[in-house]
């Protein structure tokens, strides 16, 4: 049974949020202490988390990346604010999804059984190789971490599945509407702002492993990621 913590200060809408998600077998729990968020997640160890923006003492934001620190697990925003800026702040943040209010229950349950598959189940850890390898550089698609030697890094669902298409690519140029389709279900979430964050993460977190100026951008085309740490390997 697949557990889905809520951070929700509307309780009117967090017990709603939990009835719904009940009605289909996910075990929930919502959180009591909104300074306590951190520790009520490593509590309760919970396969997804709905997280709304505007919360009280810290926002949404804040937690996301406190989460972060402890799993990868896919967050996904629930929120009132649907400015670009504030869903472009949840991805930089950690965050595998926006979710804008008011919202059909149908699509944030049709987006949660998509991240839990891609995580957990159907898209994950059956049927195929799980690590992806490029000239010693390592993807490790269920555990959600890139290596290289005896360094390693760890990423965000999104994340892998760039990094994913980008290593089995090798060397070619993948364009941007290619990763659009590759990484998210709903492209009508993204734009080409939201792609740059993530471009720009991927690049920073090669960095974290000593690999420098390898994903190029093909100006007009995409990118293309180049093995250049063969050399220094």
């Amino acid at each position: 049974m697949f557990k889905i913590f809520i951070v929700e200060d509307d309780r009117q809408l967090a017990g709603l949020l939990e009835q719904y998600l009940q009605r289909f077998g996910y075990d929930t729990r919502l959180v009591s202490d909104f300074g306590k968020v951190k520790e009520e997640f490593a509590a309760a160890e919970p396969h997804l988390v709905l997280l709304d923006v505007n919360l009280p003492k810290y926002d949404g934001y804040y937690w996301c990346r406190q989460i972060r620190n402890l799993s990868t697990c896919p967050i996904l925003f629930i929120s009132a604010r649907d400015g670009k800026m504030d869903q472009v702040m949840a991805l930089e943040n950690g965050a595998d999804d926006y979710i804008t209010k008011p919202f059909d229950y149908d699509i944030v349950l049709a987006k949660i059984m998509s991240q839990l598959r891609r995580c957990y189940g159907t898209y994950a850890g059956t049927g195929g190789e799980r690590v992806v390898e490029l000239a010693g550089l390592r993807l490790d698609k269920d555990r959600l971490y890139l290596s290289l030697q005896d360094q390693k890094t760890e990423l965000s669902l999104t994340e892998v599945k760039m990094l994913d298409e980008l290593m089995t690519r090798s060397e070619e140029v993948v364009s941007r509407d290619r990763l659009l389709e590759k990484i998210w279900d709903d492209q009508a979430f993204v734009d080409d702002n939201t792609l740059n964050v993530y471009v720009t993460r991927v690049r920073k977190k090669l960095s974290a492993l000593g690999i420098e100026d390898a994903l190029q951008t093909v100006r007009g085309s995409g990118y293309r990621l180049v093995p250049n740490w063969e050399m220094e390997s």
